[in-house]
């Protein structure tokens, strides 16, 4: 960079010029406008974070049935408000590994069947109230209880005991696991005083912001944690728009409403990364969009029939016309290669004609119905379309009901039994199974119940062999592949973008969107 680019760079990264009038002065020295923007970037990352002011961000997902209770947490709205004022006992960092949050340490036996969490030093609830090692027991145990409804249960029920022995917090397995730490990232076990039996809702916790104004799918406010033990944050206030609808989310970037928004649609991605204001960001990673069969419910717990639809997709259309290449084909599990111990299988291609030979044989009368909504990911209702019309070279009647956004998570995901949805997916196999396939979890939400595969989900938990382990998770994939109520037809990347009001997001951060939802406590006000 030559020293007047230099010059104007710092000029655009402390107000005094804007970065239209600096990408047209570089484009006058013969720099192209990526070449601009990245100018910029660098030198924002030299100046460092900057304090204060109101980062502004628009997000897809939420809805007013939502709740501050992070056991109830089902979609990127609440999973982000959460975020903002609790923090669990460890998180993932930008690599994928682990790092402290309310624990500083933690450690396991050598069988993998006792783990011990230390507790932070001075850390304290952001009513002021110190965190005890009963206030993680008393957590973990709402959420692993007869009565919860939390997402977390189906990862807590190998859970023999959970004490407190000083500043910390001792858990004994019925069976070994050595993926136990990343369980414990997991969103919904934001520790909470007395483990939030009292009031859930309270949104007490250790994170870097307080909840002040809340209107259930449609604003939340938050402001600085006074009591916060660490550097998280540094803008003073944010503001989280619920804005489910693409183009309105998009347009309130664009007219500079919001600094940043999650879920850019693909198909104006491109057109949105022209804006020389906005930059768009792309990460690829365990997230997938999917179509939900219940494998307990009529006419779905016929595996004729869940082979035939899973024959009747054109997956490669699906990712040209609904992610534009901002992903990849998928294969029926929810597993791709972003993934520890990943095995690849032979890919399910689109056959009309094995599609319709397993129609024929489940004899299913009438349409089958297929519920659907922009809410549950973007270009849902095109793609439930493109679904139809492969269909219909099968031979099977696919018949499209458009449900409202408001509500779909609480109305119509693991409700009805045949509807589209998405899964941001996990670090680990066994999370992602965990969560969603083991018979007994909360979140079940194809209802499979597999005794085999419940045996093997158990068994890979304890095998240190990593050839033995590799093996059994393609073992559960094929189950799930062949007999499970899953189609997924692609891995999305996610896309988020903001505006040069803010900076510090970071390219590549290993595997969910918005860096793991610390996007807005990490960046700032330019």
């Amino acid at each position: 960079m030559n020293d007047e680019l230099r010059y104007l760079s710092t000029r655009v990264t402390k107000g005094l010029m804007s970065r239209r009038d600096f990408i047209g002065r570089a484009a006058a020295l013969g720099v192209t406008a990526a070449m601009a923007n990245a100018m910029i970037a660098s030198q924002v990352r030299a100046d460092g974070p900057k304090k204060g002011g109101t980062l502004r961000m628009a997000a897809q997902g939420g809805s007013t049935t939502d709740s501050l209770d992070p056991a109830l947490a089902t979609n990127t709205v609440a999973l982000q408000a959460a975020r903002f004022w609790g923090e669990p006992l460890v998180e993932l960092d930008d690599d994928g590994g682990i790092t402290g949050k309310v624990a500083e340490s933690f450690e396991g036996s050598d069988d993998a069947t006792t783990w011990r969490f230390k507790l932070r030093q001075g850390i304290a609830f952001s009513n002021g109230q110190d965190v005890t090692a009963e206030d993680v027991v008393e957590t973990l145990d709402r959420h692993a209880g007869e009565d919860t409804k939390s997402g977390a249960l189906g990862l807590l029920r190998d859970i023999q005991d959970v004490r407190a022995d000083g500043d910390t917090v001792e858990i004994i397995l019925k069976s070994p696991n050595a993926d136990l730490p990343y369980l414990m990232t997991d969103y919904h076990l934001m520790i909470q005083p007395g483990g939030g039996k009292d009031d859930p809702t309270a949104a007490i916790g250790t994170g870097p912001y307080i909840m002040k104004d809340v209107d259930m799918g449609v604003r939340f406010v938050a402001e600085k944690n006074p009591n916060y033990w660490g550097d998280l944050g540094n803008a003073e206030t944010i503001e989280m728009l619920v804005l489910n609808d693409n183009t309105a989310r998009v347009a309130a970037l664009q007219s500079g409403q919001v600094d940043l928004i999650d879920r850019v649609p693909p198909r104006t991605a491109g057109l949105v990364a022209r804006a020389p204001n906005i930059t768009v960001h792309q990460t690829s990673g365990p997230g997938h969009y999917v179509f939900i069969m219940h494998c307990n419910t009529a006419p779905f717990d016929n595996n004729d029939l869940r082979l035939a639809l899973k024959h009747a997709i054109n997956r490669q259309e699906m990712v040209d016309k609904i992610l534009f290449g901002y992903g990849s084909v998928g294969n029926d599990t929810p597993i791709n290669a972003s993934y520890p111990f990943y095995t690849e299988f032979e890919q399910r291609e689109f056959d009309p004609e094995k599609a319709k030979f397993h129609f024929d044989k489940a004899g299913v009368d009438g349409p089958v119905l297929l519920r659907t909504s922009e809410n549950s990911f973007p270009g849902a209702v095109d793609a439930s379309a493109l679904f139809q019309q492969s269909c219909q070279a099968a031979g099977i009647p696919l018949e499209i009901k458009r449900e409202p956004n408001d509500g779909y998570w609480s109305e119509v995901w693991n409700v009805q039994p045949f509807c589209t949805s998405y899964w941001g997916g996990r670090p680990t196999q066994d999370q992602m199974f965990s969560t969603a396939y083991q018979s007994s979890a909360d979140w079940n939400d194809t209802r499979f119940f597999n005794e085999q595969f419940d045996q093997l989900l158990v068994a890979a938990r304890a095998e240190l062999d990593q050839a033995k382990r590799t093996q059994m998770y393609a073992d559960m994939g094929t189950l799930l592949r062949d007999e499970g109520g899953l189609i997924c037809p692609m891995f999305n990347d996610f896309i988020e973008a903001s505006s040069d009001r803010v900076a510090g997001f970071i390219e590549g951060v290993k595997g969910f969107s918005l860096m793991h939802n610390y996007a807005p406590m990490r960046m700032w006000v330019v």
